[in-house]
């Protein structure tokens, strides 16, 4: 078994996927099933996943709106991850569960609805839009790991064209594309060293910015 640090080192964006390779909705729900479990603000899972593994459906109208790339076709699935613009309107049934255990009050549950609604809505529809793609990022960086620890090869993609792909999976407005995760088992032929990563006092500094 890996250890953690071994997946994250292990775990690389696939720019090529062995061919006929099918994962199975067992497969898949155990790896959502963890990343359920990713953060999210309030603990609202702005998170919407939508699994393509339909040949016709990926190879044709999510390939095309995935600009033709070949690791599209060659995937075991492509993972439309998207962010939900009203996930703050959630609260109160989110919320639920711990009012009905009685973990919080009934004034503590109103407070709370309450201070997340306005906290979104005093915001405006920007926030809204990056609090979608922020969180729904989250849960998939976690869904990736997830994937590597399962013995599946991933490569998050920002190469679509949101509109064609809100078309071809009939997207509801109110979800924000944020990303495409292709899945499969990677063909390792012909993969490159990992390119270049920056020390980390190149991007890390404390109690400040530093040039």
């Amino acid at each position: 078994m890996s250890t953690f640090e071994e997946i994250v080192k292990e775990r690389r964006s696939a720019s090529k996927f062995q061919p006929g390779i099918a994962i199975s909705d067992e497969e898949l729900n155990a790896m959502f099933g963890l990343a359920k479990y990713a953060p999210s603000a309030f603990n609202l899972q702005h998170a919407r996943y939508v699994v393509v593994r339909d040949e016709a459906l990926k190879n044709g109208p999510v390939y095309e709106a995935a600009g033709k790339q070949h690791k599209v076709r060659l995937a075991s699935a492509a993972i439309l991850v998207l962010g939900d613009l009203e996930a703050y309107k959630d609260a109160a049934r989110i919320n639920e569960g711990l009012l009905n255990l009685g973990v919080i009050s009934k004034q503590e549950y109103d407070r709370t609805v309450e201070s997340v609604t306005s906290f979104y809505e005093e915001r405006g529809p920007g926030f809204m839009r990056d609090e979608g793609i922020r969180n729904a990022s989250l849960s998939a960086m976690q869904f990736m790991l997830i994937a590597k620890d399962k013995g599946w090869d991933t490569c998050p993609m920002i190469g679509f064209d949101p509109d064609r792909m809100r078309e071809a999976l009939g997207i509801p407005e109110r979800y924000v594309p944020a990303l495409l995760i292709t899945i499969g088992k990677e063909d390792e032929s012909g993969q490159r060293p990992r390119g270049y990563r920056k020390p980390v006092a190149e991007f890390v500094s404390i109690d400040g910015f530093a040039q």
